[in-house]
């Protein structure tokens, strides 16, 4: 099950409120605390995706420099062991590290 939106590269995790019968997010990555809700799915994008240009308006209007989506860039550090695995199972896989690595973070992100 996946309990997250994106909309012009801003993330949100979402949760459902069986108190308030509604489903409430919270734009991820970001320091600022910005959360938005709705009764119904099509509601709650409708909602994040206003969060997201108001959050955007607000920091221009206020000379703030918004925090931006991920650039897509990671740098990551192993044991030597572990980079020998993951270069061997590339390998094997036919696809350069980076692609490997890739494809295995974004199948489990996506869980």
């Amino acid at each position: 099950m996946n309990n997250s939106l994106t909309y012009r590269g801003y993330a949100a995790r979402i949760e459902f409120s069986s108190e308030d019968e509604s489903f409430i997010g919270h734009i991820a990555g970001i320091e600022d605390t910005i959360g938005f809700h709705g009764e119904s799915i099509s509601e709650l994008k409708k909602a994040f995706e206003e969060a997201v240009e108001d959050y955007l308006k607000t920091c221009k209007a206020v000379g703030k420099t918004p925090l931006k989506p991920y650039s897509g860039k990671l740098m990551l550090r192993l044991k030597p062991e572990v980079h020998a695995a993951v270069a061997t199972a590339a390998e094997l896989s036919g696809v350069s590290i980076n692609q490997w690595a890739s494809d295995v973070l974004n199948r489990e992100a996506s869980m």
